[in-house]
């Protein structure tokens, strides 16, 4: 289980919906949470990826290196 701070004033708004629609407070966090990470995730695991790559120190292939290594050129 996981717990959850809320500012005052958005807990007060999601309060306040959950009461008028009948759901629980939860039902609306679950609804956002997956909504977030459907449109977000994948971006953000990327950033991390490539944050770790920079941290490593390890170094690059620029696309013209890879395109010379396989004989790969422009007319494909």
């Amino acid at each position: 289980m996981t717990g959850l701070r809320l500012p005052e004033g958005l807990d007060g708004r999601l309060n306040h919906l959950a009461a008028e629609t009948k759901r629980s407070k939860s039902f609306y966090l679950r609804e956002a949470l997956e909504e977030y990470l459907e449109e977000h995730e994948e971006a953000l695991l990327a950033i991390a990826s490539y944050e770790d790559y920079m941290k490593s120190g390890r170094k690059g292939i620029s696309l013209s290196e890879i395109k010379k290594k396989y004989n790969l050129d422009d007319a494909s």
